[in-house]
């Protein structure tokens, strides 16, 4: 398993258009992903999931990825994250 924790930069947080272009990233990936905040945990191939979650400007989140791409996956999904959030 790999995981990396993240702060979110955007103002906004994680809200709608970043939690669908995150989805569609994540779903690139045969390994299971999921986002956690607090105690509160998603699987990141689902949209609803992650806007459950409310992540807002500052909230530190951990994504965790297990499976047989995961070293790739979490590369990508920590680019997007740096990109995007």
């Amino acid at each position: 398993m790999e995981t990396f924790r993240y702060e979110i930069k955007s103002t906004v947080g994680i809200h709608a258009r970043s939690a669908g272009l995150l989805a569609k990233e994540a779903r690139g990936f045969t390994s299971k992903t999921t986002l956690r905040k607090e105690d509160k945990l998603a699987d990141l191939t689902k949209l609803m999931a992650i806007m459950g979650l409310g992540v807002k400007c500052g909230d530190v989140v951990t994504v965790a990825v297990e499976g047989a791409d995961e070293v790739v996956a979490v590369a990508a999904l920590e680019a997007f994250f740096n990109q995007n959030l």
